[in-house]
């Protein structure tokens, strides 16, 4: 990794414990506009994960019941559909707007690698746990991506690294902190190009057709493909012209 690529790393962790820190902040001194976080009705599937490991979310089995009840506290909007799908899948017709690789990634974590905190803080806190340590993980690796892809175009290791302060440091950058599916798209969809731009098309089209489940407008990345298509088509003709002329 060159020094410009660790000192991106260095700011975008710096970032996240920065905005992760401001939070917990305002979270202390102003209550919450959004209060979905205490809707939590069972699972309509008598066959779910949250049926098989409820016996964890009784109070008096868990460990550090305030602690999970924070945590849980914090999921707020969309972030509530992303955890109810990954803890009980797609049960009604809106829950569809959402995309499956965070809830599957959410899940997959919460029985691997979080699975022995679950009676710790509960089963559903455990699924926001998972949702934000892959959401800020996911964001650095993303800038990381983001640097490389700019020095790539731009050929100006200055400008890249200021382009990457900005992708850090960026207003809406509490994104990509919380439990929504855009620090995922950015990840596979930075990575994807990277890798187009780097004449690897396989790999590009595998990273991208991945950020098509994180978000729907990761169709529009065939236009990349589309577009070079064009100019191969473009340039073996313009070629073939010039030989018939010569």
């Amino acid at each position: 990794m060159q020094k410009s690529e660790r000192l991106v790393l260095r700011l975008a962790i710096f970032s996240r414990f920065l905005l992760i820190s401001l939070i917990i902040t305002w979270r202390f001194l102003f209550p919450p506009y959004d209060s979905s976080a205490q809707i939590n009705p069972s699972c309509i599937s008598s066959s779910s994960t949250a049926d098989d490991l409820s016996h964890f979310e009784a109070a008096d089995r868990v460990v550090w019941p305030r602690v999970g009840a924070a945590i849980e506290g914090s999921v707020v909007w969309d972030s509530v559909y992303f955890v109810r799908i990954a803890e009980c899948g797609y049960e009604y017709e809106q829950t569809y707007a959402f995309l499956p690789l965070l809830p599957l990634s959410i899940s997959l974590l919460s029985r691997s690698v979080f699975a022995p905190l679950i009676p710790v803080i509960g089963y559903r806190a455990v699924l926001a746990l998972s949702g934000y340590v892959l959401n800020n993980i996911a964001f650095v690796l993303a800038a990381i991506y983001f640097y490389k892809l700019s020095f790539l175009i731009l050929k100006d290791s200055a400008a890249s690294l200021q382009a990457s302060v900005l992708f850090c440091f960026n207003p809406a950058s509490i994104f990509y902190s919380s439990i929504y599916s855009e620090s995922l798209y950015a990840l596979f969809s930075l990575c994807g190009l990277f890798y187009l731009f780097s004449g690897s098309n396989y790999v590009a089209i595998l990273l991208l057709g991945v950020c098509g489940t994180a978000r729907s407008n990761g169709a529009i990345h065939a236009g990349y493909f589309c577009f070079k298509a064009l100019l191969q088509a473009y340039d073996a003709i313009t070629n073939k012209n010039s030989i018939s002329v010569s």
